[in-house]
């Protein structure tokens, strides 16, 4: 058991995107940096997970809660007395490998996607229309999903820089072996954020690797104008059920505190279960068919989630994964929506998501059509 234990600790060191003590507080604004002299600090507007101080010269640091980076100028080299811990990525930033899916609209929104050469998803994965057409053109080339790349293809085509989602938290030895080979793993930890729109923020961290921070900024204020249109007159008293159903016929929520339900409550509706948490990592919860029904039969709208299953398109399709939800009350009323397959790409579309939700609880549709979420077609007989 006493052998144990010091791997076990290891585990625990590794897991932990802090790290045991070797993480450093982000230092106050306005501090110089080995040497480099503080020009400013990037105002974020929700992001919590990330922190972007500029100084003289071009550089700029991206602090996160996992891992910091410095961003070197073209032409020049990193401070010799930088702390050794900082990860550096040295412009011009090109032939990247991204496995971080919901990262591609963001590099798209600002212009960025030809920055990406290798994707860890297949192009028939893609709903971006920038990867997926780069994809099939030979542009963007596929690398191997995030636990087991090609690093052949990574190496002889000259990446340099991997940027990764969370879940390179399970598969610690790729990471590893990344670095290993000379590839800086940028952690996008967006999921993180306790804010929707600090999702969409992220935009920040790879608009300062393209050095194109002023478009950021604009996209960053015109989400901001979305959601202050929608939040000024919020609560509408409408309730929500948003869910799929799994192959075992069960339904599979999202948690109360998750992204999407928080997107619900900003857009004014309540969502139905207020209490779903647990102990995992896991987005979603399943739910046991009683409970499920007693607690959403009544809801006021009813959004089915097409991530896994793909979309559906009207009332009988909906009905075949479940008979029960013929009695709900979303679906006698014909206030039964689908998400667009697309919904979860779309990072810098959250303002516009919310927008969409906040549509469809005031029942003004018709004046404004939701983009990422349509209407199921027919009714129960």
């Amino acid at each position: 058991m006493k052998k144990l234990l010091p791997i076990f600790a290891a585990f625990v060191c590794a897991a932990l995107l802090s790290g045991c003590g070797a993480k450093e507080a982000v230092p106050e604004s306005g501090h110089d940096l080995a040497g480099l002299k503080f020009k400013e600090r990037v105002e974020n507007l929700y992001a919590d997970q990330f922190t972007i101080d500029r100084y003289e010269g071009g550089y700029s640091m991206i602090y996160t809660e996992g891992d910091d980076y410095l961003i070197v100028p073209e032409g020049m080299d990193a401070p010799d007395s930088l702390d050794g811990g900082v990860k550096i990525i040295n412009r011009p930033v090109n032939n990247i490998y991204l496995a971080a899916t919901a990262a591609m609209g963001l590099f798209d929104a600002i212009d960025g996607g030809d920055a990406i050469k290798f994707s860890g998803s297949e192009a028939d994965e893609w709903y971006i229309d920038y990867a997926r057409e780069a994809m099939e053109k030979g542009d963007m080339l596929y690398a191997g999903d995030y636990n087991e790349p090609d690093y052949e293809m990574l190496l002889t085509n000259g990446c340099k820089l991997s940027v990764q989602s969370t879940m390179i938290e399970y598969a610690p030895e790729v990471k590893e072996k990344l670095e290993e080979l000379g590839i800086t793993v940028l952690t996008d930890l967006s999921s993180y954020e306790t804010h929707p729109l600090g999702r969409s923020e992220w935009i920040r961290v790879y608009a300062e690797l393209l050095g194109k921070g002023d478009e950021a900024d604009a996209l960053m204020k015109e989400q901001a104008a979305q959601l202050d249109a929608v939040t000024a007159d919020a609560d509408t008293g409408k309730t929500v059920v948003f869910f799929y159903i799994n192959a075992g016929g069960q339904a599979v929520t999202r948690k109360s505190g998750d992204y999407v339900s928080k997107m619900i409550s900003l857009a004014g509706g309540r969502n139905v279960f207020t209490d779903l948490e647990d102990d995992t990592r896991l987005s979603t919860v399943k739910l046991e068919p009683e409970r499920f029904y007693e607690t959403a039969k009544d809801a006021d709208v009813l959004i089915y989630n097409s991530t896994i299953g793909g979309e559906i398109h009207t009332i009988d399709e909906l009905i075949a994964k479940n008979a029960m939800l013929a009695d709900f009350k979303a679906v006698k009323s014909g206030d039964a929506w689908c998400t667009r397959d697309s919904m979860y790409q779309e990072t810098m579309k959250l303002g516009a998501i919310i927008t969409d939700f906040h549509s469809i609880f005031t029942g003004d549709t018709e004046s404004n059509p939701p983009v990422y979420l349509y209407r199921l077609e027919g009714g129960v007989e």
